[in-house]
């Protein structure tokens, strides 16, 4: 495993920002962590960066202790914090050969410099200094350093923050792609970016772990409704859906469509309906729950549980 979580905790007085929490993160794998704001992520993503030491518990790092070998995790690990820090009045050249001089690169400083400036599409911008330019593009420069020694271990917190629709799409492609030969966890409140990236998805709230799950299992999580769109050749009346056992509430679509949330799937009890009250069923659909839908599912009914 490159990453193994044991019980770890930070607190701060009697707040719990991280409470006992436990998973592990394999090479080869996108990890989301997702979470409300104060659930812990931040704070988990800085005591495994060894930015900030756990109350209690353990985590290591491709075998490393975060506690006993600090300076051994920093080596393997490429991070980039929610607040990029940067050298605004360097040149985004200079930045970067000074991080790769920071990091012992050697010969190949500029070499690797220059992959790192082209892969996250710094080419145009290259030439400036940090300070003249726009915050996406700053956002590029911490994910060129982040990735400058060849890190095992990426950790992004929320990576894709003040970029336009076609960089998101770039940086997208470009951390699918580091995440095939080691291990990623990122941080994001952006449900699309985590269905578009994350092969596993970790949702954690008031500092618990609520979920954890590969990305196209979680609508199974912790869901209790169901959700049935069906539609008929012309209106209906919906009370002989709303008499059907299991029905919550119904909603009226266009197009002689209507939503059911529901207790259970019952769409054979609807079939039946229709059939025996001469109802021209065109259609009859389970939707899948959304992860906006699941997150709002998990994270609510913790806070109601506490």
């Amino acid at each position: 495993m490159s990453i193994i979580v044991e019980n770890l905790s930070k607190h701060y007085g009697t707040q719990k920002a991280v409470d006992a929490i436990s998973f592990e993160a394999k090479a080869g794998e996108v990890l989301g962590f997702l979470g409300p704001n104060g659930a812990g992520k931040s704070t988990t993503m800085k005591m495994l960066t060894c930015y900030i030491p756990p109350t209690s518990g353990t985590a290591t790092v491709c075998g490393f202790s975060i506690i006993d070998k600090p300076l051994e995790v920093r080596k393997l690990i490429g991070y980039l914090p929610e607040l990029n820090p940067l050298y605004t009045d360097m040149f985004v050249r200079e930045y970067l050969r000074f991080m790769a001089q920071i990091h012992g690169l050697g010969k190949g400083a500029n070499k690797r410099c220059e992959e790192m400036i082209s892969n996250v599409g710094l080419t145009p911008e290259a030439h400036k200094k940090i300070g003249q330019l726009s915050k996406g593009y700053k956002q590029r420069v911490g994910l060129a350093q982040s990735m400058l020694h060849n890190p095992k271990v990426l950790i992004l917190d929320e990576p894709t923050s003040g970029l336009d629709p076609n960089q998101i799409v770039d940086i997208r492609k470009l951390i699918k792609e580091i995440g095939r030969d080691r291990t990623v966890i990122l941080s994001t409140h952006i449900m699309q970016e985590v269905q578009a990236m994350c092969d596993r998805v970790i949702i954690i709230n008031q500092g618990k772990i609520v979920a954890d799950d590969r990305t196209e299992n979680l609508g199974k999580q912790g869901i209790e409704e169901f959700i049935i769109v069906v539609e008929f050749a012309k209106e209906i009346n919906d009370n002989l859906l709303k008499k059907i056992a299991g029905v919550k509430s119904i909603t009226a679509l266009a197009g002689n469509q209507y939503k059911l949330i529901c207790d259970t799937d019952i769409r054979e009890q609807i079939t039946k309906v229709a059939y025996e009250n001469n109802m021209n069923l065109l259609g009859l659909n389970l939707e899948k729950q959304k992860l906006e839908d699941v997150f709002k599912t998990l994270t609510k009914k913790e806070q109601k549980d506490v």
